[in-house]
C-alpha cells in the first residue's frame, strides 16, 4: 500500500460531505460500528493482519493497510506516545477514517503466545465508555445485598444473579434454576406471568410489588417490588428478561404503620361509652397489629372515677378482647378481674410508663409457674408487648398485643408505634370516662328532680316513661309531673326544656319547683302558665350573655277534679295530649295552644273537657312525635293509633309506657321522649253532698244540723264534734265577709273534704287574735283541729276548704 494513498486517502480539512462515501457521514458510519476492531502488529508496528471488524471501524480494506506502519493511521499520535520504542498496554488515539474523518478509540494490546507479534483491540471511546458505566453499575448494583438482580432467558430460565445466602431465601441461586426452585408454586407461576408479559410486550415493569413465600418456608410471606425490562441484541430481537427484586418490607411495614395510625384516629373515640372504646381499641390492633389483642382498665374506670396513681394488675378488669372469633385462656375473659402478676423488672418498666415485649421464655419466667402459663397465655403465643394506658397524668390500664404461630417478633420501631396508638387510645378511654362521671352525675341529679315512676291517688292512677337522648348518652330537660292537689284533684304537668346537659337538668328542676308551689295555690291552668312564662324571662335575663335563648321551653298543665269528672287544661306550646276513652278509641285533643314559655306576653287559654271514669290521658314531649323520618302530624297520627291499641284496661300503665316508648322512638333517638298516662277514677254521687245556705247568721246552725246528718248517714260520728266546728266558722266566715251565692260541700274518701265557697274573692287571712279580742280565730281553729287547709280561687269565686283523714277509708 502506498503511503501517500493512506495520508491522502482524505487531506486534511477536507470536507467529509464530498467524500462520496453512503450515508450521512462519518457520524453514521462510526456509530453503526458497536463491535470490537483487531489487528496484529509484528515487532515493527507494520500491520499483518487486520480483521473485518477493522475494517468496519475505519473504512480501510486489508490490502490496503497491510504492511504498512500502523503510525499512519493514527491522525494525532499523543505526546506519551511520541518516542516510544515499544507497543503501550492501553491508550486513546485518534484514528483516520477512510471518508476522511478522525475517530477517537480506546485500545489495548496483548503479546500473541508464541510469537513476537502484538495483538492490538480497538473500540470507540464512548462505546468503551458507556461498557465501562455500564459495568459499574452492574457491578454496584451486584453488590447491594438489598436487591437482587437476575437476567433470564426467553425461557425464564436464571442466566446470571446476584443472589447469594442472606438474599432472597437465604440459599445461593445457581444458573440455570427457575423461580419455582425457590418461590413456592404458585407465586413463581404469578411472576413469570409478569416477566413473560414483559418479555412479549417490550412495556418495562416498574415497582409492582409481589407477594411470595419462599418453597421452604410456605407459611411467611414476604413483599417483594419488581422491576422488570427486556434485553434485546443489535437487531432488536428479544433475548431475556432482566429482573430487579428488591426487599419491600420496610416500605410495606411503614406503610401499615401509618395506615393504622389513621385507623386508628379515625376509630378509636368516637363513643364516649367506656367499654366500646377500648373494643375499638382491640378491634383495631387485632389482627392488624398482633394476632390478639386485650384492653384491661382500672375498676374505677368503668365507673367514671380517677385510677389510683399506680394502679397494678390486680386491680384491673379486662375491658375488651379481639378478634371477637379467638380462643382465649380461662385467666383471660371479657369483664373478669386481672390476676394479679409477681414482681418482675419488665413489669417494673411498664409501671414508670414504658412499653415492654416479653417473649414466651420472659414471661414463664416472670411467673414460675406453668399452671399460671397455661392459664394466661394464649396458644402457640410466643411474644407480647404491653403497653400502658396513660392521660392526663394517670394510668388508666394497659392494652397487650399477642403473636402467635409463625408471627414475626416485635421489633423497636413497632413498640414506639404501640406507644403512639396507647396514648391515643387512653386519651379517648379518659374523655369516655370523663364523660361517664359526668354523665353519672347528670342522672342522678335528674332522677332526685324527676317525680316516682308511677302514683295512685283517688283521681287517678298515673305511670310516667322517661328516655333521654342517644339512647342514654345525653341528659335533657324533659320532665312530667302527677300533683295531688286538695279536694281530691289531681294536676298532670308534661314540659320541655331547651338544650341538653347539667344547664337544661337544672332549668327542669327550677320550673318543676316552681309549678310544684303555683299548683299548691289552686291557680287556674291558664294563669298558672302565665307565672310560669314570667319566671322563664327572668332565669332567660339573668344567663350569661349569648345564653339568653336557649332558655326557653314548652309546657302542658291539667287538672282533673274527680268529682265533677272534667279536666282543665292549658297549653304553652306544648303538643295537645291524646285521649283514649274506655270503649278504646283515640283522638287528640282539640286545645287553643298559646306561645311556648318566654317568647311572648300573649295570655294563655283553658281548655275544659269531659272525662269518663277509666279513659286514659297521654301527655308527652315532642320526641316521642318527631323523628327524621316523619313530621308532627305524622307523629301524632302514630302515637293515637299506637295508644288505641295498647291501653287496656287489663295492662298497667307502667307497662303500656314502656312499650311504647320502646317502639315509638328511635334506637338513639335525637330528643328526649318523655310520657305520662293517667288513667282517670270517678267519685261516685253518693260520696259527696252539696247545700246551698243563704246569708243569713241563723244558717249557721242548719249548717251544723246538715252536716251531722250526712255524717251519719256515712257512719263518721267520729267526726261529727271537728267537723260541726269546721262548718261553723267557715260558713260564719261566708256569711259575714263573703257575698252570696254560698255552697257547702262534703266529700268523702280517705279523707273527709269540707267547701265552702261564695262569690267574694277576699283572701282569708290566718292570724293571732290578742286575748282581748272578740274575734279572730275561727280560721286558727280550722287549722287546728284539720290536717290541712286552704282556699283556691274561681272566676268570681273562692272556695275555703279542709280536709281531716278518715281512720278505716272506704
Amino acid at each position: 500500500m502506498d503511503t501517500d494513498n493512506v495520508k491522502n486517502a482524505h487531506p486534511a480539512g477536507a470536507s467529509p460531505g464530498r467524500t462520496g462515501v453512503s450515508g450521512s457521514g462519518p457520524s453514521a458510519g462510526l456509530h453503526a460500528f458497536d463491535g470490537l476492531a483487531a489487528a496484529v502488529l509484528d515487532t515493527r508496528g507494520a500491520v499483518v493482519r487486520w480483521a473485518g471488524t477493522a475494517e468496519d471501524l475505519t473504512g480501510f480494506r486489508a490490502e490496503e493497510v497491510c504492511g504498512r506502519p500502523v503510525q499512519e493511521l493514527v491522525a494525532d499520535l499523543p505526546d506519551n506516545l511520541c518516542g516510544a520504542t515499544q507497543m503501550p498496554a492501553s491508550g486513546r488515539v485518534r484514528l483516520w477514517h477512510r471518508c476522511g474523518d478522525t475517530i477517537d478509540v480506546t485500545f489495548r494490546t496483548t503479546k500473541v503466545e508464541g510469537t513476537a507479534e502484538v495483538l492490538v483491540l480497538a473500540a470507540p471511546t464512548h462505546h468503551v465508555a458507556d461498557h465501562e458505566q455500564g459495568a459499574a453499575l452492574l457491578r454496584a448494583l451486584s453488590a447491594q445485598n438489598r436487591i437482587t438482580i437476575a437476567v433470564h432467558d426467553t425461557d425464564l430460565t436464571t442466566v446470571q444473579t446476584n443472589a447469594t445466602p442472606g438474599t432472597l431465601d437465604g440459599r445461593p441461586v445457581q444458573p440455570g434454576a427457575r423461580l419455582s426452585d425457590v418461590l413456592c408454586a404458585k407465586d413463581a407461576e404469578n411472576l413469570e406471568a409478569v416477566l413473560r408479559q414483559v418479555l412479549k410486550t417490550g412495556a418495562p415493569v416498574v415497582r409492582r410489588n409481589q407477594q411470595v413465600s419462599w418453597r421452604h418456608d410456605p407459611a411467611r410471606q414476604h413483599t417483594l417490588s419488581l422491576s422488570a425490562f427486556r434485553l434485546e441484541d443489535t437487531r432488536g430481537r428479544p433475548t431475556g428478561v432482566a429482573a430487579l427484586y428488591t426487599d419491600n418490607a420496610d416500605q410495606m411495614r411503614a406503610r401499615r404503620h401509618l395506615d393504622l395510625a389513621r385507623e386508628v384516629a379515625e376509630r378509636v373515640g368516637g363513643s364516649l361509652d367506656v367499654v366500646r372504646t377500648a373494643q375499638d381499641l382491640a378491634d383495631v390492633l387485632a389482627p392488624a397489629f398482633g394476632d390478639l389483642a386485650a384492653v384491661d382498665l382500672a375498676h374505677s374506670v368503668f365507673d367514671g372515677e380517677e385510677p389510683s396513681k399506680q394502679p397494678g394488675s390486680g386491680d384491673m378488669a379486662n375491658a375488651a378482647l379481639a378478634p371477637a372469633t379467638a380462643v382465649w385462656p380461662a385467666g383471660i375473659k371479657r369483664g373478669e378481674p386481672v390476676p394479679p402478676l409477681p414482681d418482675h423488672p419488665l413489669l417494673r418498666s411498664f409501671r414508670h410508663g414504658e412499653t415492654v415485649v416479653f417473649s414466651l421464655d420472659d414471661f414463664i419466667a416472670m411467673v414460675s409457674d406453668p399452671h399460671l402459663v397455661v392459664y394466661l397465655v394464649p396458644k402457640d403465643a410466643h411474644s407480647v408487648m404491653v403497653a400502658p394506658l396513660h392521660a392526663r397524668g394517670l394510668t388508666l390500664g394497659a392494652i397487650s398485643a399477642w403473636r402467635c404461630g409463625r408471627s414475626a417478633p416485635f421489633t423497636q420501631d413497632e413498640a414506639d408505634l404501640m406507644k403512639q396508638i396507647a396514648s391515643r387510645g387512653a386519651l379517648a378511654i379518659d374523655n369516655a370516662r370523663r364523660y361517664t362521671r359526668e354523665h353519672r352525675a347528670a342522672v342522678g341529679l335528674q332522677q332526685l328532680l324527676l317525680p316516682p315512676a308511677t302514683t295512685d291517688t283517688p283521681a287517678a292512677e298515673t305511670a310516667g316513661a322517661y328516655l333521654p337522648a342517644g339512647g342514654g348518652a345525653e341528659i335533657s330537660g324533659d320532665w312530667y309531673d302527677a300533683i295531688a292537689l286538695p279536694s281530691l284533684r289531681l294536676a298532670l304537668v308534661a314540659g320541655d326544656v331547651v338544650g341538653h346537659g347539667m344547664l337544661a337538668n337544672a332549668t327542669m328542676g327550677r320550673l318543676r319547683a316552681a309549678i310544684q308551689t303555683l299548683a299548691d295555690l289552686e291557680l287556674e291552668p291558664d294563669e298558672l302558665l302565665t307565672r310560669i312564662a314570667d319566671l322563664v324571662q327572668r332565669l332567660a335575663a339573668e344567663a350569661p350573655p349569648g345564653d339568653h335563648d336557649i332558655v326557653g321551653g314548652t309546657c302542658l298543665y291539667a287538672v282533673y277534679d274527680p268529682v265533677t269528672r272534667r279536666c282543665a287544661i292549658a297549653s304553652a306550646g306544648h303538643p295537645p295530649p291524646v285521649l283514649i276513652r274506655p270503649d278504646g278509641t283515640a283522638e287528640v285533643v282539640q286545645i287553643s295552644p298559646g306561645p311556648p314559655l318566654a317568647v311572648c306576653d300573649m295570655p294563655y287559654e283553658t281548655t275544659t273537657i269531659d272525662l269518663e271514669p277509666g279513659s286514659v290521658l297521654a301527655l308527652y314531649t315532642d320526641g316521642l312525635v318527631e323523628q327524621h323520618d316523619r313530621d308532627l302530624g305524622q307523629g301524632l297520627r302514630r302515637l293515637t293509633d299506637a295508644l288505641a291499641a295498647s291501653c287496656r284496661p287489663d295492662r298497667a300503665l307502667a307497662e303500656t309506657g314502656r312499650a311504647l316508648l320502646a317502639d315509638l322512638t328511635d334506637q338513639a333517638p335525637r330528643d328526649d321522649a318523655t310520657l305520662l298516662l293517667a288513667r282517670t277514677r270517678a267519685v261516685p254521687a253518693e260520696d259527696t253532698a252539696h247545700w246551698e245556705f243563704p246569708a243569713d247568721p241563723a244558717a249557721v246552725s242548719e249548717a251544723r244540723e246538715w252536716t251531722t246528718r250526712q255524717l251519719t248517714t256515712w257512719g263518721l260520728q267520729d267526726l261529727l264534734f271537728t267537723t260541726e266546728l269546721i262548718v261553723s266558722e267557715l260558713v260564719t266566715n261566708a256569711i259575714r265577709y263573703g257575698r252570696a251565692p254560698l255552697d257547702l260541700r262534703l266529700i268523702r274518701h280517705n279523707v273527709l273534704v269540707c267547701e265552702v265557697t261564695d262569690s267574694s274573692s277576699t283572701q282569708p287571712r290566718l292570724r293571732r287574735a290578742r286575748t282581748t279580742d272578740e274575734g279572730g280565730r275561727g280560721l286558727f281553729l280550722v287549722a287546728q283541729l284539720a290536717e290541712r287547709w286552704g282556699c283556691r280561687h274561681g272566676h268570681n269565686r273562692k272556695t275555703i276548704w279542709s280536709e281531716q283523714p278518715i281512720e278505716c277509708p272506704r
